[in-house]
């Protein structure tokens, strides 16, 4: 038997080394593909999408706030890896009845780091979690941005608006690019027209996921706030906190240098 702590401090039984394996993160999912795991991925949801030649053939298993618990229950799992945030409370109890499940809790840089590396220790494959964190503090260590001193507003959905508050994973990649979040709530706080406006942001970021906002919506924002500038951007970059965020340094600098300062 060997025993693990989760991200929420929960001990974790494991009598063997896990073979069948359930995600119900897409930037997990990313990660234990990343970390070699193919053969052990048994379960994933309709929302993970990387890596793209590889998750097409594994059994789905609903979306992350919609588990179908039968279907994981009948793939006989011997682990679930789950996240605090992303998945319902509810079903992830429910998962616990049919085997262990490992929890995240992640908030910013470090938080990421430590989850990469606690699934390595829990699933034998320490060298490549380390290589992988390894990888990804360095680019993060070279990462050099100017502080903006810009007030920016993130957005995540759509009828109703919805940001990201500043107690997110989100939220501590605005920091790295040297922003400041317009709205200092916690979580992901609903907000309408005049809050908006309100709030004065200099920068809207209009997040790809988990709405799909476009250009139509550019425009709806420039009507709402002249004088902001509205970019769309990569919601993977700033909200997947797996094997993605080696590629995160590179699109913050690219996506900073077209910000004007002031």
């Amino acid at each position: 038997m060997s025993v693990y702590h989760d991200q929420l401090n929960r001990i974790i039984e494991l009598p063997h080394l896990p073979q069948r394996i359930i995600s119900t993160v897409p930037s997990q999912t990313e990660l234990l593909f990343d970390l070699g795991l193919d053969e052990k991925i048994v379960g994933i949801t309709g929302f993970c999408t990387h890596p793209a030649g590889k998750v097409k053939t594994v059994t789905k298993i609903g979306g992350t706030k919609k588990l179908d618990i039968p279907l994981i229950k009948s793939l006989n799992p011997d682990l679930v890896i789950a996240n605090k945030e992303e998945n319902d409370r509810q079903q992830v109890e429910a998962l616990m009845a049919v085997c262990p499940v490992w929890i995240s809790d992640i908030n910013d840089l470090n938080g990421a780091i430590g989850m990469i590396t606690g699934i390595g220790d829990m699933l034998n494959c320490q060298a490549a979690a380390k290589m992988l964190s390894s990888a990804i503090l360095k680019r993060f260590n070279q990462l050099t941005l100017p502080v903006l001193s810009l007030r920016v507003a993130y957005l995540i959905w759509r009828k109703p608006y919805m940001v990201a508050g500043t107690d997110t994973f989100i939220n501590s990649m605005l920091q790295t690019c040297g922003l400041r979040n317009a709205f200092d709530l916690p979580r992901y706080p609903e907000v309408n027209i005049d809050s908006l406006i309100e709030a004065r942001p200099d920068v809207v970021l209009l997040s790809s996921e988990p709405y799909p906002f476009g250009q139509k919506h550019v425009e709806e924002f420039r009507a709402i706030l002249p004088n902001a500038r509205i970019i769309l951007v990569d919601g993977e970059m700033f909200s997947w906190y797996g094997s993605r965020l080696l590629y995160a340094p590179a699109y913050f600098e690219a996506l900073i240098s077209k910000i004007p300062s002031a």
